[in-house]
């Protein structure tokens, strides 16, 4: 399987790490009532989808980057490849 770094362009996914479901990267609130409920579900639940699935990983053998990989785990072909720092930012998470 080929993932297209975004900055790096074109790599076999051998040089990568894959961590599972993007949606670590949202990180409960500490702080609030329920949060060790919040970060139980955080933790230990997890999809299992099959179909389109964005996903984490880490380039281990390269520049060290994480990327959020959205892909088919049905047919394993990649729609989208993103930086998970560009991800966060959007989505207003970044510290």
């Amino acid at each position: 399987m080929i993932i297209n770094h975004p900055i790096l362009g074109p790599r076999d996914a051998q040089e990568f790490t894959y961590l599972g479901d993007a949606s670590l990267i949202n990180r409960p609130d500490w702080q609030a009532d329920d949060a060790a409920k919040q970060f139980y579900d955080y933790q230990y639940l997890r999809d299992n989808p099959a179909g389109e699935h964005r996903e984490l990983w880490f380039h281990e053998q390269g520049d060290r980057s994480w990327l959020v990989v959205t892909r088919n785990t049905v047919t394993h072909e990649i729609s989208k490849v993103e930086l998970a720092s560009d991800v966060a930012r959007k989505e207003g998470r970044s510290k």
